[in-house]
């Protein structure tokens, strides 16, 4: 299963009020694992930035100034991200921002339940507990010490990490942990005789190794002398 996980800068907090995009970041999980794929882009808002929103990310006027427009960025964008799942923290945030990015540019929009709210998941995990990036960070001991401000690439490759910890930790288990309770069930109600232990085959497999190999081997050893471990005996 593919699934991106990204993240927008903004000029503020309401696409209604002019504001817009300023940063995309994203980062490519293939059946939860980083493939290592990013995709990162900053984007001419063709707006003065908001004090507020430039001590957020420290993006400014003088920067973005020869940046491209997002109706010139937006064929790259959505081929990158193509049909796999939106893993996005705080979700409803960032896809009003980017329909109505694709809305003005004359480009389709994306349907909302496509997101994967990271906000939500944590909540549910955690009731109670602060859900930001950075109380997750601290939870689940994500490195984010270069996160001195907000940016979309490294808040993406942060976000991947939380939520892999959030779905169950760095590698997916596919059901290991079922079987070693199972295990563990069986070795405490029984005696050490009665545990499960592998049993030698009915019929040995047959060599796979070809007569010259085993004489090349035999050769081998021959030359390591009378320590040789293949010549030890139990």
């Amino acid at each position: 299963m593919r699934e991106i996980v990204m993240d927008t800068e903004t000029t503020g907090l309401e696409p209604a009020e002019g504001h817009r995009i300023v940063e995309i970041g994203a980062v490519e999980l293939f059946n939860q694992l980083p493939t290592g794929r990013t995709y990162h882009q900053y984007i001419n808002p063709q707006r003065a930035m908001p004090k507020e929103a430039f001590d957020v990310h420290g993006l400014g006027d003088d920067f973005l100034r020869d940046k491209p427009l997002f109706k010139t960025i937006a064929p790259a964008f959505l081929e990158f991200i193509g049909d796999a799942r939106l893993v996005i923290h705080n979700a409803s945030f960032d896809m009003k921002f980017l329909n109505a990015e694709l809305e003005a540019a004359g480009f389709p929009t994306l349907p909302l339940n496509r997101a994967l709210d990271t906000v939500a998941v944590a909540r549910k995990k955690f009731p109670g507990s602060p859900a930001s990036l950075d109380a997750l960070c601290r939870r689940f001991g994500v490195d984010n010490s270069a996160r001195e401000k907000h940016g979309a690439l490294l808040d993406s490759e942060i976000l991947a990490e939380v939520y892999l910890e959030l779905i169950g930790g760095r590698q997916p288990d596919f059901a290991l942990a079922a079987a070693e309770t199972t295990i563990s069930s069986q070795t405490k109600s029984s005696t050490p005789a009665e545990v499960w232990r592998a049993r030698p085959r009915p019929q040995p497999l047959a060599p796979r190794l070809t007569e010259e190999e085993a004489a090349a081997h035999v050769s081998f050893v021959a030359k390591l002398g009378d320590a040789a471990i293949w010549k030890r005996r139990a």
